[in-house]
């Protein structure tokens, strides 16, 4: 495959994004409840829960387009996939070849197996991927990273109790109904900040495209999302920082200070965006500024 037009600069990025009367990630470890800071009271959204989304919306999206396949996804068997790469590349010469053990021997190679497999999947070239599970196409770190996600204000989880007019076995006929319980959250506005690495992304041939698809990615995940359990998600406002160089004109986290998201001083308890009020401060030399939505 061709190579993309490379990034020549660094990026960070805040992600708001809000539930109403939802359940943006349960927590199977506390019963599906709403994943919380104990010690804060806020909501927590785990970096994987919002690839997973990214994952999702650019499978639907890119369907069918070269380079826009997804590895990581349901029912996916990696080791068949890794397979796929030494198949497409004929004369690899193998350290050793049983059906669930396979590595090529030079290391010219090797970076061949990585590559093709970069160009092949996005999710690869975008999170990176330990493919060395057996049938091994190497190791690559993604340019693009997430943090958890976080709630503005402290979030009050609520138990719903649902019923269904009908039971599963006959011998609960008489019930008429099954009971229930739903976990929700009334509102919260989550925040998230993320990376993208210029010096990583050429090393997995994450181009421009690639960028702008992850950002349409963002913004769009959550219309292609919809269930009963999380309610209403949108995202609310992408706000990207532009770096002037590949390795950035100013630190992360300074960048990220610069974004203010607060409940509005007339507001005792948020129920919606226009509760809060965004103010972002002035850029320094270098870096630009640019929002979505």
């Amino acid at each position: 495959m061709s190579e993309k037009k490379a990034l020549t600069k660094r990026y960070e990025f805040v992600l708001l994004f809000d539930v109403e009367n939802g359940n943006p990630n349960g927590d199977p470890d506390a019963g599906n409840l709403p994943r919380l800071d104990a010690e804060t009271g806020c909501g927590l959204v785990t970096d994987v829960c919002i690839k997973r989304k990214v994952r999702n919306y650019i499978e639907l999206a890119k369907s069918g387009e070269p380079s826009f396949d997804i590895y990581v996804k349901e029912a996916a068997v990696l080791n068949n996939l890794n397979k796929e790469a030494f198949e497409k590349n004929p004369g690899i010469e193998l350290k050793e070849n049983k059906p669930d053990k396979m590595e090529a021997k030079k290391k010219e190679d090797q970076q061949t197996l990585t590559r093709w497999m970069c160009n092949k999947y996005y999710d690869i070239r975008a999170f990176g991927a330990v493919m060395t599970t057996g049938v091994n196409c190497g190791q690559v770190r993604g340019p693009v990273q997430f943090s958890f996600s976080k709630s503005i204000d402290p979030i009050s989880p609520q138990e719903i109790t649902i019923t269904r007019m009908a039971v599963t076995n006959e011998k609960d006929a008489e019930k008429e109904r099954t009971m229930g319980r739903k976990s929700i959250v009334p509102y919260g506005l989550y925040r998230m900040e993320g990376y993208v690495s210029a010096p990583l992304a050429n090393q997995t041939n994450f181009g421009e495209e690639d960028l702008e698809v992850l950002w349409e990615a963002l913004l769009n995940m959550f219309d292609h999302d919809r269930s009963a359990s999380r309610g209403k998600m949108a995202t609310q406002k992408l706000i990207i920082f532009e770096h002037a160089t590949p390795l950035g004109n100013a630190p992360a986290h300074k960048l990220f200070n610069l974004v203010k998201v607060s409940r509005k001083s007339d507001i005792d308890i948020a129920r919606s965006f226009e509760d809060y009020e965004v103010l972002i401060g002035e850029a320094p030399q270098g870096v630009a500024i640019f929002e979505r939505l």
